[in-house]
């Protein structure tokens, strides 16, 4: 009862700065079931002047906190569970917050390198960025002799404490509806919140974070137009993280790319390709590609920073991206249909025939227009609505692919208006599926099954030992019933309290929901 209360507290004040905010006005009254009209109706009276502008949700959101914050931005990967409107505002939500003082910062690094900070640093500097997790610092270092310059990020004091306290909430606030909302079910609203829960646990270990800039930098060692700055694994720890600093120009910067004379129509290919060859080559590549996490070399290369949010995509997912892409391009709508099937993304329960027909419905109208207007990335936002119209289940890895290439290829066509996508992405794509899908992939797929078949031969003795033992206790609990041991029954019995505490607890949220309401519309 205590802890329902804590969350009512809380998420009583998340409604008030979202009523200031009016982000209440943006939500379509249809979809309010009518107990909820009244409260809604009352929250809009308390909309503060001026909160008709702009964008309201990322305004409440920033003035929420860091894990707010991080919510808004998770969530704008998840047009299956906000819409397309409302993920196109969270794009927008902009992760930055005061630093917090340099004596804290201090301190932090002091206690998690063991040592102090001038043994560490020959210099560091105030903060030049923060956001909700961390912020970062220029620093100097001395290795071998030689000076060098390094980014030193810095986890905020307590981060994690306030993180799992807001996360509660949403756990709360996300049980709840699916308890009561069948659209919640089918959303899975529990397992996003945890998906985001684990996200937000990596992030906050930035050995983690280090750890994923290594891996990128040796898939992409050898590539010519793309690399990662270099880890200090010396001066990094699960609260700081020490690398490379970059000389570069950021790609939001467009005024000193034109003063460099960059070929931008280049530097829109470099980008797209190398997004492409990191998720289709590599299964692993960065998430977070805005421009302002990419800079240009001095030799000309494009430079990632910040590796927080990172994506993956298993053989399976990787065929998935390469297949249909080429099937768009050749009119190959029945191969696009059945590479979902085979994938076992559309229930084999569905037509074939009939979602080749929706496929086409998509890939048709890509044939009447010049390649410079058409998006890979509207492509995929379709492809994904039309597949859920076909019970496909959502699959995180693939709306973070779709929402990756919304982003970089809207940073692409900010230096190329007229980027012909195809034309840059064929390459990469038939690169790909010719290594994996022609002669000599189909080689090592078999021998890869081969190895796969041996392996569960090998296996077979104890699997059948194992169905043997499952049998035999079918056949007692057949004989003489199932018996629930007194552990399970008080188990049973505690789980049904806890659902009567929660239900009081959600008449509570109602009911200081109402007063908190009234109470600011009497302040007035």
């Amino acid at each position: 009862m205590i802890a329902g209360l804590s969350h009512a507290a809380r998420l009583v004040r998340a409604a008030y700065v979202f009523a200031r905010e009016g982000v209440f006005g943006v939500v379509d009254p249809s979809l309010i079931p009518p107990a909820g009209q009244l409260p809604v109706r009352l929250a809009r009276l308390i909309e503060r002047p001026g909160a008709k502008s702009g964008a309201r949700l990322s305004r409440a959101l920033t003035r929420l906190g860091p894990a707010y914050l991080k919510l808004g931005q998770f969530l704008a990967t998840r047009p299956d569970v906000v819409g397309a409107a409302m993920a196109r505002d969270l794009e927008a939500l902009q992760d930055r917050l005061p630093p917090f003082a340099q004596e804290e910062a201090e301190a932090v690094i002091a206690a998690s390198l063991e040592r102090p900070v001038a043994q560490a640093f020959v210099s560091l500097s105030p903060p030049v960025a923060a956001a909700s997790i961390a912020q970062v610092h220029r620093g100097e270092v001395e290795i071998g002799g030689v000076r060098k310059q390094v980014a030193v990020k810095v986890l905020r004091p307590n981060v994690a404490s306030r993180f799992r306290r807001d996360l509660s909430d949403f756990f709360f606030v996300a049980d709840k509806a699916e308890q009561y909302s069948s659209e919640a079910r089918r959303l899975r609203l529990v397992e996003v919140i945890n998906t985001m829960s684990r996200s937000v646990a990596m992030e906050m270990d930035l050995r983690l974070e280090a750890a994923a800039a290594s891996e990128m930098a040796e898939n992409t060692k050898d590539d010519p137009d793309f690399r990662v700055p270099t880890v200090d694994w010396d001066r990094t720890t699960h609260n700081v993280l020490t690398m490379e600093w970059i000389d570069g120009i950021p790609l939001n910067d467009h005024k000193r790319l034109a003063e460099a004379n960059v070929d931008t129509v280049e530097l829109g290919r470099k980008v797209i390709q190398s997004f492409l060859r990191h998720a289709l080559r590599d299964g692993f590549f960065h998430a977070d590609m805005h421009p302002g996490n990419l800079f240009l070399d001095p030799e000309g290369r494009l430079v990632a920073v910040d590796f927080g949010i990172m994506g993956r995509l298993l053989p399976k997912e990787r065929r998935f991206l390469a297949e249909i892409l080429l099937g768009f391009i050749t009119r190959n709508y029945r191969r696009v249909a059945e590479v979902h099937f085979e994938a076992g993304y559309v229930p084999a329960h569905h037509s074939v025939e009939n979602f080749a027909q929706a496929i086409r419905a998509i890939g048709e109208p890509i044939h009447n227009r010049l390649a410079e207007e058409i998006s890979m990335a509207k492509l995929l936002t379709l492809l994904l609505e039309v597949t859920g119209l076909f019970d496909m289940r959502t699959r995180p890895e693939l709306i973070l692919l779709q929402k990756t290439m919304v982003v970089v290829e809207g940073v692409a066509r900010s230096f190329d208006p007229r980027l012909d996508i195809w034309k840059v992405a064929d390459p990469v794509v038939r690169e790909w599926i010719q290594r994996n899908l022609g002669p000599i992939g189909k080689v090592e797929g078999a021998l890869t099954g081969a190895g796969e078949l041996g392996h569960t031969l090998s296996s077979l003795p104890t699997i059948v030992s194992r169905a043997v033992t499952v049998l035999n206790q079918l056949e007692v609990m057949t004989k003489d019933g199932l018996v629930l041991a007194p552990e399970t029954i008080a188990a049973i019995g505690r789980t049904e309290r806890g659902r009567t505490r929660g239900r009081t607890a959600a008449l509570w949220i109602i009911a200081v929901t109402f007063i908190g309401v009234l109470i600011a519309m009497s302040r007035l």
